[in-house]
This record gives C-alpha cells, sequence and structure tokens, in this order.
C-alpha cells in the first residue's frame, strides 16, 4: 500500500474526520432531550439524570478504548484503523436513530464512545509526517478543525430536529459513511510497515500505556497537566448552561450564541495561530502563554457582575487553546515513531477520565452554592477552575525546566 509523505495532503483528509466526528456529536447534543423523554416517557429532570448516565457510558468508552485504537494503530496502520472506525460509527449513529428502547440507545452510545477513540489514530497521523518543529501547528490544525464540527453540529441538529427527533442521527450516520467512502478512495497509510509495531494487550490499556509513558518524565509531567487543565475545563462544559441561566437569565439561543463564538476563537487560535505563535515564540513559550491565559479567563466568568463580561472572559479564554497543541508537539518528539498511537490513546484517556469524574465534581460546586442555602456564589466553579490552573502551571512549569532540555525517547 502506498505511503502518503505530504502532511498538507494527507491531513486535510485527517482534519475532516475530525471534523466529521465533532459534527456528528453535535449533531445529536439538541435532541438528545427530546429523544429520552420520547423513549422513556418520562419527565425532563429524570431525562436529564438519564443523559447524564448516557455521557457517563460515553466517556468511559473513551477512556478504556483510547490506548486500545491508538496501539492498532501502531500495529496496522492509520488508515484502516480510521476507516474501519468512521464506517461503524456510521452504522451506530443508525442504530441510535432506530434505536425502540433506552437499552438500544445505550448500545449506541457505548459504542460511539469506542469508535470515538480514532481521536488517538487521527493525532498519530501528524507525528507520522510531519517534523518534529511542525506539530504542534499541525496538531492544532487538527483541533480546530474538531472545534468547528462541534460548533456547526449543534446548529444544524437544530435545524433539523425540527422536522424529528431521529433526523438528526440520520444525517450523522449518512456523513460518517460518505466520509468513510471518500476515505477509501483518497486516503494514503502514513505509517511505513517498517515502522509499525506489534499490539500488547498489556500496554493497550489506560493504566499500561499510561505506564509505559511514564518511562519519559517530560511526558508523564505534561500528561498530569493536561489532566488538571481539562478538568478546570469541565468548571465550562458541565455547569455552562446552568450557570447562564442562573445568574443572567440567558435563553438558549443566547447560550448557544457564546458556544458557537468560543468554538470559533479557539478553531481559530488552535487552526491559524497556534504554528505562528510556536514558529515565533517557541513551543516552550507557547504552552506557557496558552496556560496562563486561562486563569484570569475562569476568574472574569467567576466575578462577572454583567453578562458582557461573559464575552470578554470568553475571547481571553480562547487564547488558552495554545497550550494543548504546543504540549502534543513536545511530548510527540520525545517518543519514538512505533509509539505514536500509543501516545494520543494516552492522551485521549487522560481527557476522557477527567469528562468522567469533572461534572460531577463542577455540578456538585456550583449545586453548593447556588441552592440559595448559605453563600450564594454560583460562579464558584470558575474559582475552582483557576485554582487548578494554577496548579497545572506549576505542574508545566517543574516539568519544563527539570526535563525540556533532555532528549528522552521511548
Amino acid at each position: 500500500m502506498p505511503v502518503a509523505r505530504k502532511p498538507e495532503y494527507i491531513l486535510l483528509f485527517v482534519a475532516f474526520i475530525v471534523f466529521i466526528d465533532m459534527m456528528g456529536i453535535g449533531l445529536i447534543l439538541p435532541v438528545m432531550p427530546s429523544l429520552i423523554e420520547g423513549i422513556t416517557n418520562t419527565s425532563i429532570d429524570r431525562a436529564a439524570e438519564i443523559g447524564g448516565w448516557l455521557l457517563f457510558a460515553y466517556a468511559m468508552m473513551q477512556f478504556l478504548f483510547a490506548p486500545i485504537i491508538g496501539g492498532l494503530s501502531d500495529r496496522f496502520g492509520r488508515r484502516p484503523v480510521l476507516l474501519i472506525t468512521l464506517f461503524l460509527l456510521g452504522l451506530d449513529y443508525a442504530i441510535m436513530a432506530w434505536a425502540p428502547t433506552l437499552l438500544w440507545l445505550f448500545i449506541g452510545r457505548i459504542l460511539s464512545g469506542i469508535m470515538g477513540a480514532s481521536w488517538a489514530a487521527a493525532n498519530s497521523c501528524v507525528a507520522d509526517v510531519t517534523s518534529a518543529a511542525e506539530r504542534g501547528k499541525y496538531f492544532g490544525i487538527l483541533g480546530g478543525a474538531g472545534a468547528m464540527g462541534f460548533v456547526l453540529g449543534p446548529g444544524i441538529g437544530g435545524v433539523l430536529g425540527e422536522y424529528g427527533d431521529r433526523l438528526p442521527f440520520i444525517a450523522a450516520s449518512i456523513l460518517a459513511l460518505v466520509g468513510t467512502a471518500v476515505g477509501i478512495l483518497i486516503l494514503k497509510e502514513t505509517l511505513p510497515k517498517a515502522k509499525q509495531r506489534s499490539f500488547s494487550i498489556t500496554r493497550a490499556n489506560p493504566m499500561g500505556s499510561i505506564i509505559q509513558m511514564s518511562k519519559t518524565p517530560l511526558v508523564l509531567g505534561f500528561l498530569s497537566t493536561i489532566f488538571i487543565l481539562q478538568l478546570a475545563a469541565q468548571a465550562q462544559i458541565a455547569v455552562w448552561a446552568y450557570w447562564l441561566i442562573e445568574r443572567f437569565d440567558w435563553s438558549v439561543l443566547k447560550i448557544g450564541l457564546s458556544v458557537a463564538l468560543f468554538g470559533i476563537l479557539l478553531a481559530v487560535v488552535q487552526g491559524v495561530l497556534t504554528g505562528p505563535v510556536i514558529k515565533t515564540f517557541g513551543e516552550r513559550r507557547a504552552g506557557q502563554f496558552g496556560l496562563l491565559f486561562g486563569i484570569p479567563a475562569y476568574l472574569i466568568f467567576a466575578f462577572a457582575p454583567n453578562d458582557w463580561f461573559v464575552f470578554v472572559g470568553i475571547i481571553v479564554g480562547a487564547a488558552s487553546g495554545f497550550a494543548f497543541p504546543a504540549m502534543q508537539q513536545m511530548m510527540s518528539s520525545r517518543i519514538g515513531e512505533d509509539a505514536q498511537g500509543e501516545l494520543q490513546g494516552s492522551i485521549a484517556s487522560t481527557i476522557s477520565l477527567t469528562s468522567i469524574i469533572g461534572p460531577v465534581m463542577m455540578t456538585g460546586v456550583f449545586g453548593a452554592y447556588a441552592d440559595g442555602v448559605g453563600l450564594y456564589f454560583p460562579g464558584a466553579p470558575f474559582v475552582l477552575g483557576a485554582i487548578l490552573m494554577l496548579a497545572a502551571i506549576f505542574i508545566y512549569a517543574f516539568t519544563v525546566r527539570r526535563h525540556y532540555s533532555v532528549t528522552d525517547t521511548a
């Protein structure tokens, strides 16, 4: 099988796959509450609880299977893994479009979590076809593609949902299947057979892959930084809508526009600006800049006196998007070419773990300070987010100071 070596050509389609994955997730978000209500014949509060367990199932599967998907891509190549997971994701959305019972909906979300773990293989393509100095730029482009997919998905899903709860699932299925067909025709393998390694289940699991990565101290330090960074981000992900309704009485439309604005700005930061920033200031400083912007953003949200400050916080917070691609570049340069999938699987599992524990933690803090009993401070989760970002900065600084100048290889 021919192996692609031109990054612009191959990564354009890989970015398209990431875009489809995230758009598919976004497409179904607006209709999930009404779909759950219809299937279970229950109230909205009970539907919200069920929706929470569906999110838990999705995040748990990503946590467990991201290292497996990454390891399989190291063994068999990126192309078959990406195309098979995208095809099965298309079938999965079709299952959810048909799902007659809650059990089938859970099966669908479990499969979505497994197939969505292909993020690890997609990011591994960056390491396959780019130099170490360029990887942050292309990691940023993939992140920007995902952000744009997540921005456009809910809007399109909301429009389609007006014509039926199942229609967005059908659209997501068609999108994934068409993407698979296009990929069969144009996607070339990025990992030469000579660089493929054997698959080991002892390494291809969350703990096994993280233990393997911990042999490179810089990678372990950055995985710890990413964990805390993403845990802080759950302050936005988990309580954003509830906080805006409680604090400023925003409408659903205004909340949706705020999410879209953040997604667009994040896409610009990661997809357009990350490359030039890393080239100008270096990967180490780019990562530091991104982390530093997170603290004022969370504090602005926490103490915003009026809703105009929400938009200021969104603009400041989008600059934190520099941190993740910069750390990906530094980690990728320390890991052997036959283990890039394993590295990306470890990163994906780390992020997924925060999606398992973060929502419970942040919504618990919000509930404790927004229930009208004792101190009333609905912005409390964002203060916790700022504290976590400060911890992430300390871990990042310590890791860079101790290990950045040391050339480690796995």
